[in-house]
Formats: structure tokens, C-alpha cells, sequence
């Protein structure tokens, strides 16, 4: 991966513009003959997890891309469950998606694989379906955004495990900008083509602004006993008085990091951030002598906890590049943050041979593949960290973050580094 691209996929994930570029075919994809079952990884906190879907319309806002229709966004609640139910497993992708998905990974430009080479319609996350919520207080709220152009399906490792600690996780996809979002009854709809320069990705970023901060408001309405799904279908028993709206964090990986940063600068009703790898900019100054154009965020700081969590990469020279806030040669961005945020704050790096798409499930999914993935594939996408250590401390960071700030739980793992998790460094 060279230095311009290492710089540039950290403000719009690679998925994106596999996606976009080239566009999507609506058929089905062949079956190859020998599909891969994929097994989603264990959950490691103490609970029990349900999920649910909303379709939310804010008949308030036109669409940014469409601005015939009104602005639609779908997401999925991840919440803790009664431990007396019993429902299914939910599905991994929708049906819809799952072809979409399985034509992104296919391509020769990330890994090359016969089309249909995953079974898609067996792959289950380890979360059941619509069943009832737990009894007990309620729970913090973290609201999840992808990366640029990715569906928020593609994080189910770090956001399922999130819950399974104690959390309601609010997971949303960005439509018209999403490769593709599902909505009920199989409708999908796909990302519009993509633009250039930071008028497009300011668009963008207002756009998923906007999203969040609805999303927020639809919570609150759910909270208070009120059904907001557009087909107004059943929800989960208990899931309104699962929210504790009084304690909320935001977090993303790429673009959705950025969008959990500028979202606090513009609604303190989120208490505290984290940005996975993720540029704070809608131009990067890249190369020299071109724009640069960083968000509020950036320029402002925030008077809340927030943290770093940056990755690897690797330039044309063959050395390692890192995503650190001590590297503005990198990613500007994250500098100039750093020296204007007034809280707490933490820049963590995940190194070891780490990419900037091992924040997402890639990281579960390509190892399953085994030697179907080329090893130059796999180190492109995936880098060479060990993945099950990888997605281990990356869920552990998440949660400790969440439980000092959200929890007033402090497990001290955020003092320094640790031992148990020798691929995490600390950046001061």
C-alpha cells in the first residue's frame, strides 16, 4: 500500500471506493462450488444479546443526495437480552446486501475470489433476533458509524461485543453514500456516484452529522415509549426502557470516526468519542501544496473525553507508516486535534503489522478464507497482525474507554500500556 493511499483510505475506507467506483450489479451473484461458512467470533462480556432493526424517516430533512425524498437512515440496535428468551440467530448481512458484499470482496482489486465464494445466507452473528430486553437499569447508549462508503453490517465483532459488555449500541448506515443499505422487504437502495474534493466529502460529513444527531432524537422518542419505525413494526419487549439517553458515547471507524467527533462539536448530548483510524478532514494536504481542510472538530477540540485508536501502514519504501497524532506528515489532522483538545484524552496505536481495515470485520472474515486469499491480498487488506490479538485488544480498549467515561468504571487499562496486550502502544 503506498504512502498516498495508506493517507487517504484512513478518510474513506477502501470499501468505498471498490463500491462506488465501479458500481454494482443488481443480479445475484454465481454460486462458486465450494462456499465458505463463515463462524462469528465468541463474545466476551457477561451478557446475553438481542438485536433489532429500525427504519427511521425524518420527514424534517430532504435528502442531501435526493433531495426529492426525505432523508431515510437504518439501524440496528444491539441490546442486552433477557436471559430467559430464546430467538434466532440474526443474520450476519440481509440477503440484499450479502450479494452486495460478496461483489465488493470479489474483485480483483481486493481479493480476487469467485463470486458466491461465501455463504452469506448461513453466516449468523452470535446475537439473537427481536427478543425481549433485560430487566434491570438502564443501559449506556453508543451510537456506531462506518467508514466511509461501508455498510455498518461489515463491524459486528467490535459492535456485538460492545453490547455484550452492557451497552445499547446503535449501529447506522449513511444512505445514498453506504455501498448499499437494506431497507424492509429486500428494498435496497445504493450509493449514488461517488464525488471529488472536499465540497463532496463536506456533503458527506454533514450528511452523516445530521444522521446521528436524528438517530438521537428518534432514541429519545423510543425511550419514552413511542414506536418510531416507518412500518411501524413490533419492537423488541423492553427495549425503550433499556436506554439510558443520559449516558451517550459515539464511535466509527474511518469516516464514521471523523463523523463521531464533528457530531460532538454540534450535540453535547454525547458525552464521550472515540475515532478508529480515521482522518478529521474533508481534504488531507495531500500531496504537498494541495488543500487542506480540516473539520471543526480539529480546529476546536472538544471539552469531553475523546480517543485515538490509529493503525499501520506500509510506503513505497517498504517502511512502516503510523497513524499517531506525533506523525502530521501522516494525517495532519490528527495534530492539530490533539493540540486543541481540552479533555481527556488517549492516541492509541495498533501495531504489529496492522492495516487500516483490521477495525473492521474483515479481520474475522479473511482468515476463513484460508488459501483461497493470496498471503499479498490478505497483508494488503488485513496487514500481518494476528487477528484474533488484533480484534482481542481492540474490543477490550473500546469497552475500557466506555466503562471509565460512560460507567464511571475505571479498570485502569487506560493508565498505560498493559502486558496482555503487547500490540497496543501508547502514544504521549
Amino acid at each position: 500500500m503506498s504512502s498516498r493511499h495508506s493517507r487517504v483510505v484512513r478518510g474513506s475506507a477502501l470499501i468505498a471506493g471498490l463500491a462506488l467506483a465501479g458500481g454494482l450489479a443488481t443480479a445475484a451473484p454465481a454460486i462458486a462450488a465450494d462456499q465458505v461458512k463463515l463462524t462469528a467470533p465468541a463474545l466476551t462480556g457477561h451478557h446475553e444479546v438481542g438485536t433489532t432493526d429500525l427504519h427511521l424517516v425524518d420527514n424534517a430533512r430532504p435528502d442531501p443526495w435526493k433531495p426529492e425524498r426525505r432523508r431515510e437512515v437504518m439501524v440496528t440496535v444491539t441490546y442486552l437480552a433477557d436471559r430467559s428468551a430464546d430467538g434466532p440467530r440474526a443474520p450476519w448481512v440481509g440477503p440484499a446486501l450479502g450479494s452486495v458484499v460478496d461483489q465488493i470482496l470479489a474483485g480483483k482489486d481486493y481479493l480476487d475470489l469467485p463470486p458466491g465464494s461465501i455463504d452469506w445466507k448461513s453466516a449468523k452473528r452470535n446475537v439473537e433476533l427481536g427478543v425481549p430486553a433485560a430487566h434491570g437499569a438502564p443501559k449506556p447508549v453508543t451510537l456506531f458509524s462506518p467508514g466511509f462508503g461501508a455498510p455498518r453490517e461489515t463491524y459486528s465483532a467490535l459492535v456485538d461485543d460492545l453490547a455484550s459488555r452492557g451497552y445499547v449500541v446503535v449501529s447506522l448506515s449513511h444512505t445514498y453514500e453506504s455501498a448499499a443499505v437494506e431497507f424492509p422487504g429486500g428494498r435496497l437502495e445504493q450509493a449514488v456516484p461517488p464525488g471529488e474534493g472536499p465540497e463532496f466529502m463536506k456533503k458527506a460529513l454533514d450528511a452523516r452529522v445530521g444522521d446521528v444527531r436524528f438517530v438521537l432524537d428518534q432514541l429519545a422518542k423510543l425511550a419514552r415509549g413511542q414506536n418510531p419505525d416507518a412500518e411501524n413494526r413490533p419492537l423488541p419487549r423492553g427495549l425503550g426502557r433499556s436506554l439510558d439517553l443520559s449516558r451517550v458515547g459515539a464511535y466509527g471507524h474511518s469516516y464514521g470516526g471523523f463523523t463521531s467527533g464533528e457530531t460532538m462539536v454540534h450535540d453535547r448530548r454525547i458525552d464521550a468519542g472515540i475515532n478508529l483510524d480515521g482522518a478529521m478532514a474533508t481534504a488531507f494536504g495531500y500531496p504537498p501544496g494541495t488543500a487542506y481542510v480540516p473539520g471543526e472538530v480539529t480546529k476546536r477540540g472538544l471539552d469531553r473525553p475523546f480517543m485515538l485508536m490509529g493503525a499501520e501502514g506500509v510506503g513505497q519504501d517498504g517502511k512502516p507508516l503510523e497513524h499517531t497524532h506525533r506523525t502530521p506528515e501522516f494525517d495532519r489532522s490528527w495534530a492539530d486535534f490533539w493540540a486543541n483538545q481540552r479533555g481527556w484524552k488517549r492516541d492509541l496505536l495498533l501495531r504489529g503489522g496492522s492495516t487500516h481495515m483490521a477495525y473492521s470485520d474483515l479481520q474475522v472474515v479473511i482468515p476463513q478464507l484460508g488459501s483461497r486469499v493470496t498471503q499479498e491480498k490478505r497483508e494488503a487488506v488485513i496487514g500481518t497482525i494476528d487477528p484474533r490479538r488484533s480484534v482481542a485488544a481492540q474490543r477490550e480498549y473500546v469497552g475500557a474507554f466506555f466503562d471509565l467515561h460512560l460507567k464511571g468504571r475505571d479498570r485502569h487499562l487506560l493508565d498505560r500500556e498493559s502486558p496482555r496486550y503487547p500490540n497496543i502502544d501508547f502514544i504521549d
